[in-house]
């Protein structure tokens, strides 16, 4: 019930029943009463009105807060429409001013497009995006006015602050004095501890391990089919449950239906996949792919350099390539000599091994260079790096990480 129609209700039974004795009594009387009734009435639609306006006033400012990226989305779409009414104008009517417009609003349009999807990137780490948020807005408006130089500078601010704001971040991100400092990755189930890395400093590491003597490791995948566009997906936690998993972790990259750039292809990952039904997914365009992969087999785990080196043997429990390969034979296969801390930190997904037994977790505000230095540390054989951002989710008993956003394609440990 709303504020109106409880106002109207309490009306209806405190105003209107009045007793019998009293309507026997009542004289209608027109030059006495019809301004009485007058100016009940009004101050009954006065009331109604600022009523009705209050609430509407509040529904507003709750759908401007919860509807802002639609909208942004709304007018990339209306520009993009733009763009492309441009492009298809009649050849004979093209000249070299209209084709100089052209390359202007397609290079400021991409990069509006960059810019927003690292906004939404930002947003999952930090709350404090509104004003940010605000000069988004004025880039759009400034585009669809024409104002391309205006819109660049623009642009050019707000990608200076998301830099800033993520360096920020970074700096403020300390490790809980609680947790305790282990380089050695747990023999079993979950740990989150402290790892110490020569040279660069402590990192926190979430980690599940899995022993293949008692763990059965699967890819579970949300479709039963290649999909081109509009994919389904599912939370951690769904995958987990359908499955009697004990742990979970984010699988590979995949194009975000938030993402303006995905329009066409949302929830889609072009990366080769079998689940653990035996089906093999995107298997055409990986035929000659050079990214790394990593194979459940059982009792065995296997890591290749590329996925162009795996047929499509079904004979295994499941397979996932995604990129980079962090470690490779017991060695640093990411950043080389290249200063680590280079790069953007944040949360990094990954699966690794040591011997027999698979791990699963995510090194906390890190590089990707930085993350295959402290799994290096730990004494992982292998590890592959998996999606981050805001698909970032670990399950052991209950998010650990996340949930984040719904996935295409998660890794699950299961009890045999």
């Amino acid at each position: 019930m709303n504020l109106t129609q409880a106002y109207a209700q309490g009306i209806s039974r405190r105003g209107i029943n009045l007793p019998k004795y009293k309507l026997a009594k009542f004289r209608f009387k027109p030059d006495k009463h019809i301004p009485i009734i007058v100016i009940l009435i009004i101050i009954l639609a006065v009331g109604y009105l600022f009523a009705n306006r209050k609430i509407t006033t509040l529904t507003t400012i709750v759908q401007n807060l919860t509807e802002e990226k639609d909208k942004n989305l709304v007018e990339l779409e209306k520009i993009a429409k733009e763009l492309e009414e441009l492009k298809n104008q009649d050849p004979q009517k093209k000249n070299e001013e209209l084709q100089k417009e052209i390359a202007t609003m397609q290079k400021t349009f991409n990069q509006s497009i960059a810019v927003y999807e690292d906004l939404l990137d930002l947003r999952s780490k930090s709350k404090d995006t509104l004003a940010l948020e605000k000069q988004y807005a004025d880039v759009l408006f400034k585009i669809s006015q024409r104002d391309f130089s205006g819109a660049n500078d623009v642009l050019s601010q707000i990608t200076a602050a998301i830099k800033k704001e993520e360096e920020e971040l970074a700096t403020s991100f300390t490790i809980p004095a609680n947790v305790p400092q282990n380089n050695a990755p747990p023999g079993a189930g979950y740990s989150r501890q402290q790892v110490a890395v020569e040279g660069l400093g402590s990192y926190l590491v979430s980690i599940v391990a899995g022993d293949l003597g008692s763990t059965k490791v699967i890819v579970d995948t949300a479709s039963d089919s290649d999909c081109s566009n509009d994919c389904p997906v599912l939370p951690l936690a769904t995958y987990v449950s359908r499955n009697g998993a004990y742990a979970g972790v984010n699988g590979s990259y995949f194009c975000p239906a938030e993402y303006p750039s995905c329009a066409g292809k949302t929830n889609t990952y072009d990366l080769l996949v079998m689940n653990y039904k035996k089906t093999y997914f995107n298997s055409g365009n990986n035929v000659y792919s050079n990214n790394p992969a990593v194979i459940f087999g059982g009792s065995y785990i296997r890591f290749v350099g590329q996925a162009s080196q795996w047929g499509r043997d079904t004979g295994i429990d499941s397979m996932l390539s995604n990129f980079p390969m962090l470690v490779q034979g017991g060695n640093i296969a990411f950043g080389g000599d290249d200063d680590p801390k280079k790069g953007s930190k944040g949360g990094r997904s990954f699966v690794a091994n040591k011997g027999n037994t698979v791990y699963i977790g995510v090194v906390h505000s890190a590089t990707v260079a930085e993350a295959a230095r402290v799994l290096r540390t730990m004494g992982m054989e292998n590890a592959l790096n998996l999606d981050d951002g805001g698909s970032t989710a670990l399950w052991s008993g209950g998010y650990k990480i996340g949930p984040g956003r719904n996935l295409p394609n998660v890794i699950l440990f299961i009890g045999k």
